[in-house]
């Protein structure tokens, strides 16, 4: 790890935002798989009822994203993270209440009310990165930041299978809220208690702020641009998303239970994205971080459609998942150095859900498109998809790495 690193992890408020992003981490795996599990084992793994599961968790951000994004724009970023993951707990904490009393349907309460929670504390989380770091270390605190979601996308799933089949639903709800918990403790004691760098803004009303986000996205081209990779990558990952069973089955000519060591190989991959990254982020401007990334996560999904051969296919998913952190990292440095603290929320707001969307989109045509075209050419599409969202990063590829703070485009 660089000087820059070092220094990071010294900084109070990077300490308090990556303990409580694993302590949360913890909370939403353990809770997702003992929510996905519960539900296929109290339903006879009834279809509808396990799609809900994801609608559940992905439905808020379409709901509430915005929303959220414009009051983490209004309140102090480190009360609204705490009260976030304190009510978080709270709403785990009565779903388990509701579970003991024999209405098992609660579980989805829980997970729709944690997701719309999140739609509030992770603008504030960036809001806060953007206050108390320094503009040219802002990539290397993302990877950092990143590096901890890598790692629980390799374990996450393991540890959340692990305690509902060991200790059942009652013990991983509980797991879930003491984790919430910890997270908003882990908030409470590293943060400063009043923050200096905190600016106390006019408000106005809510409406008016959510049209003068949409105004300062559209006229801030660096964000534009970043808006239409969004919506390119996210049509591109929604095609492949429920596919690869079928690639399993079909190209490789394995069995479905093979899938997992291509998940396995995409897990690992961004683990060690994670800490190429970091090692990247002092070296590299945001913008041709992103641009490499998904160069490579393109080239990834497209020998992945090809491949009929299974080491090939696993160095393809080894290679997607090393390109993910250079992705999302570059990503969040834009739109922090794009991007004036008192507008973070909203742009956040804005952007994010482009993506979702086009990915749920594409995800619900995805069974059709598969009748209609061969598997071949839906990851080539993909691929594709990504190549066009890398097009629209090319025209600020030569700029600074480090952004100026733009005036108010309001």
């Amino acid at each position: 790890m660089s000087k820059t690193g070092l220094a990071l992890l010294r900084n109070r408020v990077v300490q308090a935002i990556l303990l409580s992003g694993v302590f949360l981490q913890i909370g939403i795996w353990v809770r997702n798989f003992a929510v996905l599990l519960y539900v296929v084992e109290m339903t006879g793994e009834d279809p509808f009822a396990v799609s809900m599961v994801s609608v559940a968790e992905f439905a808020p951000i379409f709901l509430f994203s915005f929303i959220g994004g414009t009051f983490a724009d209004r309140w102090r970023p480190k009360r609204t993270m705490i009260w976030c993951e304190f009510l978080s707990a709270l709403s785990v904490f009565a779903v388990l209440l509701t579970l003991m009393a024999g209405s098992w349907q609660a579980v989805f309460f829980s997970m729709f009310f944690s997701a719309i929670l999140s739609q509030f504390s992770q603008p504030s989380g960036l809001k806060l990165f953007k206050l108390h770091v320094a503009g040219d270390q802002v990539q290397e605190a993302m990877s950092l930041y990143q590096t901890v979601f890598s790692v629980f996308m390799v374990f996450g799933p393991i540890l959340g299978t692990f305690i509902f089949q060991a200790f059942g639903i009652y013990l991983s709800l509980a797991v879930t809220g003491l984790a919430f918990l910890l997270s908003a403790a882990a908030l409470l004691v590293l943060l400063p208690e009043k923050d200096p760098h905190e600016t106390t803004r006019i408000q106005s009303a809510v409406r008016k702020e959510m049209v003068e986000g949409v105004r300062y996205v559209l006229a801030n081209r660096s964000l534009t641009l970043l808006g239409a990779c969004f919506l390119a990558a996210g049509l591109g990952l929604g095609v492949i998303q429920p596919l690869g069973v079928f690639l399993v089955t079909e190209r490789l000519g394995l069995a479905k239970e093979s899938l997992q060591w291509l998940l396995t190989a995409y897990g690992i991959g961004t683990i060690l994205g994670g800490f190429l990254t970091m090692n990247l982020a002092s070296r590299l401007a945001p913008q041709k971080l992103l641009v490499v990334g998904m160069f490579f996560d393109a080239l990834g999904m497209v020998i992945t459609g090809v491949s009929t051969v299974p080491w090939l296919t696993i160095l393809a998913h080894l290679l997607s998942g090393l390109s993910l952190p250079s992705i999302v990292t570059g990503i969040n440095t834009m739109i922090l150095q794009n991007t004036e603290t008192d507008f973070v929320g909203r742009v956040n707001g804005i952007l994010n859900p482009l993506f979702t969307g086009a990915m749920v989109v594409t995800m619900s045509a995805a069974g059709l498109l598969k009748q209609w075209f061969p598997l071949v050419a839906l990851y080539i599409a993909a691929g594709a998809c990504f190549f066009v969202g890398l097009l629209f990063i090319l025209p600020l590829y030569n700029l600074p790495a480090v952004g100026k703070e733009l005036s108010s485009q309001s």
